[in-house]
């Protein structure tokens, strides 16, 4: 099985991941949108003896979520979402956007669904017509 490599923006935490993920939901929950300060969460879901912590481990803080059973780790240094464990340290989750991605990296799942739909951002339909451009636009 392939290994996938992520860390954080600062270059401070990284880590390795097997491709072998089982799930890969994009989450429009409240909650979520609040975690990521975007329109969802992209979480990948694996075993958590799939990661290989390769450096800045210290570097991350754990906040787990009163009442939830969801939980935020991130980097101290610039704050970028990293790996978490979750179901008495069953299952880990990657955030998406933590993973080092290429145009010839495939994962071995794509977004499976949109959850919590019902809640996603009021301004979310528009923003998925909205012009694209490859920078800043002028």
């Amino acid at each position: 099985m392939s290994k996938i490599t992520g860390g954080c923006l600062c270059g401070e935490v990284k880590f390795e991941v097997k491709n072998d993920f089982s799930q890969f939901h994009l989450c429009h929950c409240q909650q979520c949108q609040k975690i990521t300060g975007s329109a969802h969460a992209s979480n990948l879901f694996c075993q958590a003896e799939h990661i290989n912590w390769l450096s800045g481990i210290d570097k991350t803080k754990r906040f787990d979520y009163p009442n939830r059973h969801f939980a935020r780790v991130f980097c101290t240094e610039c704050g970028t979402g990293v790996p978490y464990l979750v179901n008495k340290g069953k299952t880990l989750i990657v955030p998406a956007g933590s993973l080092d991605l290429n145009e010839d990296t495939v994962l071995n799942v794509a977004p499976q669904d949109n959850i919590f739909w019902h809640e996603r951002a009021p301004w979310y339909d528009v923003a998925l017509t909205a012009p694209t451009f490859a920078g800043f636009p002028k």
